[in-house]
């Protein structure tokens, strides 16, 4: 039996082919990396709305950047994504034989280094950004405040109808491809490295001499800038290089601790996670955050503090714990994404319904 799923992990006596585990470990890797500096960055935003809000709430766009200059990096110098050359993979033309094969230290050609570059960053940014548009107008779908006979309502539950057999088709695509990878009928598991033309083989001992070498040359051959514009492009160079190259070192060195997080955060993992940290109610926040304008609290318990008036459709955040008449944190929420009392990151996930036993 043993035999017949051989030929899923050892190399290929042609080409140096990674198996199916491989490239399946590599794409897992960065798929860590965001819910990881998300969680991260939630922390700081909720401890700290005020100095670290905008990072929440640009997180995307952020994170997107800098996902671009590690790929540049990396795709520049050892003609791999970060997670690739990781585990020891690097990139080629589709088409190029062994015999004309470059060293992962020439780079790709430009037309497959930026076709790889678009698909490793903005594919993902997309989306997330769909992902995140499609959980917005679903909540905006039950507690909708459009007519319901309106064109917009009926534009968003038609997209929100046909976007699960979108996404199941999309999905469809990755799992054929790896298939015929698995098979031997494809030489690359993923569709974006189709869309590149490129494939993936494991790393040489030539390419790893050649970029040791590549790296050494690159420091001895460092001078001194005479004219002002090639003292602003080595100092753009060098910023930028440290960037990618300190995002590098701290991925590579946090690479099981980011595989470790993404294990404690899984949806599998919960149930445990609520067993072993499970604590006691903690009281409503007390630190009202009065710099940002933050209405004060009502004397009686049944006014809402945005309006001032009777609760109507009592709603409460559950960030904060504080209620609110839904249509008014509704509209605070969307615009803000914080907590009007406290200042705490808010989304409109985050808005939760009550009802009494009269209704």
């Amino acid at each position: 039996m043993a035999e017949h799923g051989a030929h899923l992990t050892a190399a290929s006596a042609s080409e140096d082919r990674p198996s199916i585990f491989e490239v399946v470990a590599q794409d897992s890797l960065m798929s860590a990396v965001r819910p990881a500096l998300q969680h991260v960055v939630k922390v700081l935003a909720e401890s700290n709305p005020g100095r670290y809000g905008f990072l929440w709430h640009w997180f995307d766009e952020i994170y997107t950047l800098l996902d671009l200059l590690l790929q540049q990096h990396f795709l520049s110098r050892c003609s791999a994504s970060f997670s690739e050359n990781f585990y020891g993979l690097k990139r080629i033309a589709v088409g190029d034989s062994k015999g004309l094969r470059q060293l992962a230290s020439a780079g790709l050609p430009k037309k497959q280094h930026w076709k790889s570059l678009l698909l490793l960053v903005l594919i993902p940014y997309l989306k997330t950004k769909l992902e995140k548009l499609v959980s917005s107008l679903r909540e905006e779908d039950e507690y909708s405040i459009h007519p319901p006979s309106s064109s917009w309502k009926r534009f968003y539950r038609a997209f929100l109808a046909a976007y699960p057999f979108v996404n199941m088709a999309w999905e469809g695509w990755f799992l054929s491809q790896q298939l015929c990878y698995i098979l031997g009928k494809a030489q690359h598991h993923s569709p974006l490295l189709g869309l590149a033309g490129v494939r993936l083989v494991r790393l040489t001992a030539e390419d790893i001499q050649a970029l040791e070498q590549k790296l050494a040359v690159a420091t001895a051959s460092q001078q001194p800038a005479h004219s002002i514009k090639e003292q602003v492009q080595s100092a753009v160079k060098k910023a930028l290089g440290g960037v990618a190259l300190s995002l590098s070192t701290s991925l590579s060195v946090g690479v099981f601790f980011l595989q470790f997080l993404d294990w404690w955060y899984s949806s599998e993992n919960q149930e445990t996670i609520k067993s072993l940290t499970v604590l006691p109610t903690p009281p409503p926040p007390i630190h009202l955050d009065y710099s940002t304008g933050s209405p004060l609290l009502p004397k009686l318990k049944t006014v809402c503090p945005l309006c001032r008036k009777i609760r109507a459709n009592d709603t409460v955040l559950s960030t904060s714990g504080f209620v609110f008449c839904y249509r008014c944190v509704y509209t605070y929420v969307k615009s803000h994404q914080r907590c009007p009392i406290t200042g705490y990151a808010t989304e409109l996930q985050h808005l939760v319904k009550l009802y009494s036993p009269e209704s």
